[in-house]
């Protein structure tokens, strides 16, 4: 494909957003926040917890479960000086759930804020666990690129990094709201159906569901499944070049388990992903079964890879070659990282639906809903700013259709 010899400007996928228009807050009922309806060229709306009225026959939800973790641990230097150390992912061990029940110590990749003002490889804290002072020490390694990579170490074995991290962390919430996190954010920064820690910032589509609207879906025979991707901090970062194919996107792990892949041989089923994350997981596993046909490492998927794969296998075609990739080799789930970056020429595989909320100007996920419905990606953000919707994570949703 020749997409790659496009010029694709970020001037081209902006609009203005008066920072009046960004949530900083949720609402206080998760299901009454707006749902804007876009379907061939039409734009309705309505309230969340009415969605289950808006989706086809035989629609099947997929969510992800990833939870967030409280990522941001802040240490104060007897200079009054604080020093934010932001976890991105897990080094030694690698595996998020083994580093997470570590005890004692672990590596992880981290962002150091306010670093010209450590000047020493190493700073601590203390913790108060119960009646018990524990003391968590940082140790910075080295630094690769952007980031350093840093062993936490603490003087109690009791407690897991998971433990550390709930005692003294804060939530990770989005830089543009501009406030500290604080202690609602635990709750409202979490999807109701949160399971598996690891990620750093909240599929914020999935922040919009409550029980009610869950059971309601159920009683419709919508059907839903889950898989987990763990989403980085890249996820905010802005595409500063000019020509977007120039764009590092970050990758990002994730996992399903086999029994969805079957679900979805032979089935005619109209899927739409709960949120850009859980719409890369999908089209990444379409993929990675057509790396898998030709033989290749199915552990990752690069940023423009797809772009050289072999474009004309069906969706069971790739996914009869993950089941048997995955039974042949006693697996009973998909485990990888993605870098796939989604832009206008993409041709989706596995998504016909999209619920997510309204994105940053001049941001990869605003390119990738202009890769799901063209240009009207304008008309429905003209709309939502007209018609007082809320931006950005703690706003309101949309349900998108190609």
């Amino acid at each position: 494909m020749d997409l790659l010899s496009k010029t694709f400007n970020i001037e081209d996928f902006t609009y203005p957003l008066p920072d009046d228009r960004i949530a900083k807050y949720p609402l206080k009922e998760r299901d009454k926040s707006k749902l804007l309806i876009y379907r061939n060229g039409t734009i309705n709306e309505d309230i969340f917890e009415n969605i289950a009225n808006y989706l086809p026959l035989k629609s099947v939800l997929v969510f992800n479960n990833t939870k967030v973790i409280p990522a941001r641990l802040l240490f104060s230097k007897e200079t009054g000086a604080v020093i934010e150390i932001f976890c991105l992912e897990p080094l030694s061990p690698s595996e998020y759930t083994l580093s997470l029940s570590s005890k004692n110590k672990v590596t992880w990749k981290c962002l150091i804020g306010n670093l010209k003002r450590l000047k020493s490889d190493k700073i601590s804290k203390k913790i108060l666990y119960k009646t018990e002072e524990v003391i968590l020490t940082a140790s910075i390694l080295k630094k690769t690129g952007d980031s350093h990579e840093i062993e936490f170490s603490w003087n109690n074995s009791a407690l897991s990094f998971s433990e550390i991290l709930e005692l003294t962390g804060n939530m990770p919430i989005p830089p543009y709201l501009k406030r500290d996190s604080e202690e609602s954010d635990k709750d409202t920064y979490q999807t109701v159906y949160s399971k598996i820690k690891g990620s750093v910032a909240a599929p914020t589509a999935g922040l919009h569901f409550t029980d009610k609207v869950i059971k309601n879906l159920q009683k419709s025979n919508i059907d839903n499944f889950e898989l987990t991707l763990h989403v980085g901090a890249g996820t905010f970062v802005p595409v500063k070049s000019s020509n977007i194919l120039s764009h590092n996107m970050h990758d990002e792990y994730f996992s399903v388990d086999i029994e969805v892949l079957k679900y979805f041989i032979d089935k005619e089923s109209f899927i739409i992903p709960v949120g850009t994350t859980s719409l890369r997981t999908l089209e990444s596993i379409y993929w990675l079964g057509i790396k898998c046909i030709s033989g290749q490492n199915i552990q990752n998927l690069e940023q423009w890879e797809w772009l050289n794969l072999n474009q004309n296998y069906s969706l069971n075609e790739s996914l009869s070659a993950l089941i048997q990739h995955l039974e042949k080799n006693n697996k009973t789930k998909l485990e990888a990282k993605t870098r796939i970056m989604i832009i206008p020429g993409y041709n989706f595989r596995m998504t016909k639906g999209l619920i997510t909320n309204f994105h940053q100007p001049k941001s990869t996920l605003l390119m990738l809903i202009a890769a799901f419905i063209g240009d009207n990606w304008r008309k429905v953000y003209k709309y939502a700013l007209d018609n007082n919707f809320r931006f950005l994570s703690y706003g309101d949703s949309s349900l998108l259709f190609k």
